[in-house]
């Protein structure tokens, strides 16, 4: 019985080594992935605009992007697709307002 268990115990990383996902590699190809990576994008865009404005009017940002994005998409809010338009609503509006941050001819 104790060997049963020393073993079951000694397979559990390897198995778990075993059941870890591949690294997914951006845009994506699966629903799964494309949501990750527009996550991925939008967090980053999160970030470097709470830097160049603060953490009360990135707060009011949020608010009014996410309240615009969701009325832009609403025809698709029963569909599977429906987050993932919601993330890349939200990042290109972030996008287009740091690209205002940036000095003339850039």
């Amino acid at each position: 019985m104790r060997r049963l268990l020393l073993f079951g115990v000694l397979l559990i990383p390897f198995s778990a080594a075993q059941a870890q996902s591949p690294k997914i590699q951006c845009p994506g190809g699966t629903t799964v992935e494309m949501r990750y990576c527009a996550s991925l994008s939008l967090e980053q865009s999160n970030k470097q605009l709470q830097q160049k404005i603060g953490q009360q009017q990135f707060k009011h940002w949020q608010d009014a992007t996410r309240e615009v994005c969701a009325k832009a998409n609403a025809a698709y809010k029963d569909g599977s697709i429906y987050p993932q338009l919601l993330l890349g609503c939200d990042d290109h509006l972030n996008r287009a307002l740091l690209k205002e941050f940036q000095p003339l001819g850039n």
